[in-house]
């Protein structure tokens, strides 16, 4: 199946593959009890290659067919480029020089296959999983860059990367397009970490990710819970809250260590299923928090904040703005605390990290307007967002919000963010944000509906340039100093129009560019 942009940059594969055969694949597929049936074939093939993306085939490929939108067109591409085997859960006309193994689970199989193929072995390389509704990136980021501090003292590799903005398998760095890649792209990303000698990676853990198995067979020595609120309510995704959460909650079943955030909602909850793991360490401002933390007083015109737990009281302070990111920088430190990183490469690295697309701020010449780039995209992420803004920006006396929702998916958003983007803004642009399938201008005019529910005033405009644009420009003509934030997409490069990607600049470029055009 086509599956968007091929992750790893990397085209010698030598090295991350593992010695497996077509008799293998058998063998495995029956000991995990998914293999229905199998085509006979007496002599042992060696696979070469495994993928479900019909491009990424090469002579001697394991094809996997998966997903509600598979075509017979792609396996027969795969047979044209030279697969000698396919997964799937159902039979398929192939050549007889091509095996067909029909199993009851395709994602269960892909996942079981996968780590087989690229040797995977638990505990050889230290994983950390993290899963929450919102401040994954931003949390994987600064666990990322205390490890790799860390490392660096010692003369060690930095570490490896899976997050919703980059990856990064040791040697190569790569532009993420989706959360979590499917499971034969993030065993491959394991295996080219730990060939380049890195003894830490850092994985976003997407509730997709968790509820269609991309993630079976790993073994995470630190689990962190960051916070949970609905999202992702759609036919192609969860069915309701109880599902979403349920995804969320299974990642304990598979850490050593669970990092739970007592100030999330559901804490109690979240907590009993922590209990799952063989170690929980908890992290808040809750006073039970093992690792507790206070804001304090800005200071040097950076967020300050300090820790307190058995081993340290310390203060830190952070390069990125926003009241929210402390959250996920003591979500980081909890991990830290459990991995036995020094206190100061903690602080080194909060002091010294930003993210794409996070709080990316860009202020006028004159300093009247001050554009927040951000990738809040769900109820709660907005609701800590303009939290903040009403916090830290009381010298800007209006609101103008750029965002749109996607197509197809997380359909509670439509409503959640329309009426809280009419309620706090003076202004709002609602805009494109990957449409897919659905037609953008019909999104867009259901979105603006809530917010003029919600007594908003609103302009439906579907080119994401343009509205941005017309933000800036009515920002521009207002008085008073005015914020305009553009929401939804932070650093994302690509828009998902139809069933096809397509490149797209950056908000944060975009922003860039006309407010330099607007200064001359």
């Amino acid at each position: 199946m086509h599956a968007g942009v091929i992750l790893s940059a990397e085209t010698d594969r030598k090295g991350v593959a593992g010695m497996i055969t077509t008799h293998d694949v058998e063998r495995i597929l029956r000991e995990q009890g998914l293999l229905c049936r199998a085509d006979k074939n007496e002599e042992a093939a060696p696979v070469g290659w495994i993928t479900c993306d019909s491009r990424d085939v090469i002579p001697g490929t394991l094809f996997i067919c998966k997903g509600a939108e598979f075509l017979p067109e792609y396996l027969l591409e795969a047979v044209a480029y030279g697969c000698i085997a396919y997964v799937s859960e159902e039979r398929w006309g192939t050549p007889k020089t091509v095996r067909g193994f029909v199993v009851r689970d395709i994602r269960r199989a892909m996942a079981v296959v996968s780590a087989a193929f690229f040797k995977y072995e638990p505990g050889t390389l230290k994983l950390t999983g993290i899963t929450g509704t919102k401040g994954k990136t931003t949390t994987a980021w600064y666990l990322r860059a205390m490890l790799d501090e860390w490392q660096r003292e010692k003369g060690k590799n930095k570490t490896g990367l899976i997050s919703s903005v980059e990856n990064f398998d040791g040697n190569c760095r790569s532009d993420a397009v989706m959360t979590t890649p499917e499971a034969p792209v993030l065993y491959e990303m394991i295996a080219r970490v730990k060939e380049a000698g890195s003894e830490y990676m850092t994985i976003e853990a997407s509730s997709q990710a968790l509820r269609y198995h991309r993630v079976d067979g790993l073994r995470f020595q630190v689990g962190i819970f960051l916070n949970i609120s609905e999202d992702h309510i759609s036919p192609g995704e969860h069915r309701d809250f109880e599902d979403y959460f349920g995804a969320k909650l299974s990642i304990f079943r598979q850490c050593e260590t669970a990092c739970v955030n007592l100030d999330s909602d559901h804490a109690h909850r979240i907590l009993k299923e922590a209990k799952k793991a063989e170690k929980v360490v908890t992290f808040g401002q809750h006073h039970e928090a093992q690792i507790r933390y206070r804001i304090l007083p800005e200071k040097n015109q950076r967020q300050t904040f300090e820790v307190t737990c058995p081993q340290f009281t310390e203060q830190f302070s952070l390069k990125m703005k926003g009241s929210f990111n402390i959250e996920n920088a003591v979500a980081a430190i909890a991990a830290g605390f459990v991995y036995g990183v020094p206190v100061h490469c903690m602080k080194k690295a909060l002091e010294n990290t930003s993210v794409p697309g996070r709080m990316e701020i860009f202020v006028s010449r004159d300093q009247q307007i001050c554009a927040i780039v951000d990738y809040a995209h769900n109820q709660l992420s907005f609701q800590k967002l303009f939290q903040t803004v009403f916090q830290e920006y009381r010298s800007f006396h209006r609101i103008i919000t750029v965002f749109g929702c996607p197509g197809g998916k997380a359909l509670n958003r439509r409503r959640e963010l329309g009426v809280l983007a009419g309620m706090f803004s003076d202004y709002v642009y609602v805009t494109s944000d990957d449409p897919g399938i659905e037609d953008e201008r019909e999104i867009a005019s259901e979105v603006g509906s809530y917010v003029e529910m919600a007594g908003g005033a609103c302009d439906c405009i579907a080119d994401r340039r343009i509205a941005i644009r017309s933000a800036l420009e009515r920002a521009g003509a207002d008085t008073e100093k005015t914020l305009v934030l553009v929401l939804g997409r932070g650093s994302e490069k690509f828009q998902r129009i139809g069933r096809q990607l397509y490149a797209y600049p950056t908000d944060a470029n975009i922003v860039q560019e006309l407010m330099a055009a607007s200064a001359h």
